[in-house]
Parts: C-alpha cells; sequence; structure tokens
C-alpha cells in the first residue's frame, strides 16, 4: 500500500482474508462479507440529509473514523470513477439525484478531483428520465452506444463492453436502488453491469445464472470495482425490474458495501423478509432464486451466505 491506498490486488487479497485497513488514520475493518447501513428518509432529501446518510454507511461499510479515510483507502486522486446508475425504473424505482450526488460530493472531498466523477447510465434518455439533468460540477453522460470494438469474453458471456468503462474509468461504483427481478430474482448491484454491455438480452435464462457473475468477473469491471452503493429509501419486493408502486415499501437506508457478492445476499435476505411479512412466497418458492449469487460466491468474488452477511449500522 502506498499513500494510503491499497492496490487492487492488495485489496483482493485483503478481502479474501476478511481485513484491511481503511488507511488514512481509519480503523482495521472487515471488509469481506460487511454492509454498511445507515437511515435515510424515502421522497425527497436535502443536500445535508443525503450527505449525512451517505456518510454514515461509507463509514459502517469500510470501519473508518471518516468517510473520508474509508472512501482514500479504495480510491486515488489520479482514478477517474465512474459511478455507474440504475435509472431502468424511471423516478420512481432509480437512485436519487440528491443521494448519488452526495456521494461524488464524498469522493471528491477525499481527494477524487470532481472532473474525474462520471455519472453515467446506459442512455442518456435513462439518465433524464431519472432526474439527472444538472450534475455539475460532475460529469454525466450516457454510454448511448459507444461500445469498445473489442468483444470480450468471460465465463459463458460475450459482450462489447462501453469504451467509457474499458478506456475512460480507473474505478467503478455501481450506484442502484433495491429490488426483486422477474428473472434474476434481485436486482441491487450486480445486475447493474448488464448495462454496460451491448447484448444483455441474451443473459437471462436460467435466473441470469450465471451471466450475471459472467459479467462482473470480466476483469474490465473486476478490476475496477470499489464499491456498491445502494439508495433503498424505497425498496420493491414484488414485480420488478419495472416500478411498481404497490410493491414497494419505505426500507429507509443506504446500503454500501466493498463486498459485490455481500451486498446482494444482504438485499436478498431482506426481500424475503418483506415478502414473507407480507404473506408472499421467498424468491425461491416463486421459482426466481438469485443462484447467480452463489455462482459468484464460487468464483471468489465475495460472500454469498446469506448468513454470514454482517450488516453493520451506521
Amino acid at each position: 500500500m502506498s499513500g494510503g491506498r491499497f492496490s487492487r490486488r492488495e485489496l483482493a487479497a485483503l478481502l479474501g482474508l476478511g481485513l484491511a485497513a481503511a488507511g488514512n488514520g481509519g480503523a482495521a475493518a472487515p471488509l469481506r462479507g460487511r454492509v454498511g447501513v445507515a437511515p435515510v428518509k424515502p421522497g425527497r432529501l436535502g443536500a445535508g440529509e443525503a450527505g449525512e446518510a451517505v456518510a454514515r454507511a461509507v463509514r459502517a461499510a469500510t470501519g473508518a473514523r471518516t468517510a473520508e479515510a474509508g472512501l482514500r483507502a479504495l480510491f486515488s486522486p489520479e482514478d477517474t470513477v465512474g459511478i455507474k446508475l440504475n435509472c431502468l425504473a424511471g423516478r420512481g424505482m432509480s437512485p436519487r439525484p440528491e443521494v448519488v450526488l452526495a456521494f461524488a460530493r464524498l469522493l471528491a472531498r477525499a481527494g477524487v478531483r470532481p472532473e474525474r466523477i462520471v455519472l453515467f447510465e446506459r442512455s442518456t434518455r435513462e439518465l433524464r428520465r431519472a432526474g439527472f439533468t444538472d450534475c455539475a460540477p460532475f460529469s454525466c453522460e450516457g454510454i448511448d452506444n459507444r461500445w469498445d470494438p473489442e468483444i470480450r469474453t468471460s465465463g459463458q458471456i460475450g459482450s462489447l463492453f462501453a469504451r467509457l468503462v474499458t478506456r475512460e474509468c480507473t474505478a467503478l461504483v455501481s450506484f442502484g436502488v433495491l429490488k426483486d427481478h422477474d428473472l434474476a430474482g434481485v436486482s441491487a448491484g450486480m445486475k447493474n453491469w448488464y448495462g454496460v454491455i451491448h447484448n444483455p438480452n441474451k443473459y437471462h435464462d436460467d435466473n441470469c445464472d450465471p451471466f450475471v457473475a459472467d459479467v462482473f468477473r470480466c476483469p474490465v469491471v473486476r478490476d475496477r470495482f470499489r464499491l456498491t452503493v445502494l439508495d433503498a429509501g424505497t425498496a420493491q419486493y414484488d414485480g420488478g425490474p419495472a416500478y411498481r408502486p404497490s410493491a414497494t415499501w419505505p426500507l429507509g437506508l443506504v446500503a454500501v458495501s466493498a463486498d459485490p457478492v455481500a451486498v446482494e445476499a444482504w438485499g436478498w435476505r431482506v426481500i424475503d423478509a418483506e415478502r414473507k411479512r407480507r404473506g408472499l412466497p421467498p424468491l425461491a418458492a416463486a421459482d426466481r432464486t438469485p443462484r447467480w449469487i452463489a455462482t459468484a460466491a464460487r468464483y471468489g468474488l465475495g460472500e454469498g451466505d446469506p448468513a454470514k452477511v454482517r450488516e453493520v449500522r451506521g
């Protein structure tokens, strides 16, 4: 480690061991299997409310004394950070701009230059529909079919990846929501990476297994990944991935994890608990087991056992 920041190889090794120093004065923190959460109200938020929720979740996820210290352990001032948003369902079930911008400002305070922070989604149309119209001083752009011409294979997928991901970004964040998915079972952080390939329609058979894990395991995503952040102020327990207002509930959380698999297992646990509360069968009984979570864990990408995931409150 140099300058208070882990290299990707060091971070991967430390995640495997379950311990990483948060850097720059931060406390030691178990990252593997750890999901940091903090309360946030549903609906519209002020900048201060959003900033406090995001900072508390980052501190809980990293174990650092401050959120900035936690991020400095994962990001460098030289990084170009791409924050992949999930805006497919429009304003009702997309990350709220005030929460996303709070995270971007926190990154900037941790030393990443604002001009090197890019909020992006599959299309400009989806971004605008979700309310991302003024993201200054940060960039905000759609991929808009700008694909790298090199076909990359990973497990059972073969795809063109977004040029923004392959050629511009050195660090990646998945910024999603928490909802069920009619095929994948769960849509939180890892399914979000379908938005950086040109042919996601090909990879939905067998409850998206192993395809969600294979997309993430491609080095252009895996080696750049730093964090998953979920705006789960409002979550959805049925009818996803489209927005179904009657199947949402005010979960009231921001969730953050450096373990891309653990946050999915956490989300599965949360959705099943809400389904049970409402008299619905669990996802497995509804033939929507997110088996790709176990596949991702088998690949060594993170902790996939919901019973071993630790929710840390910030």
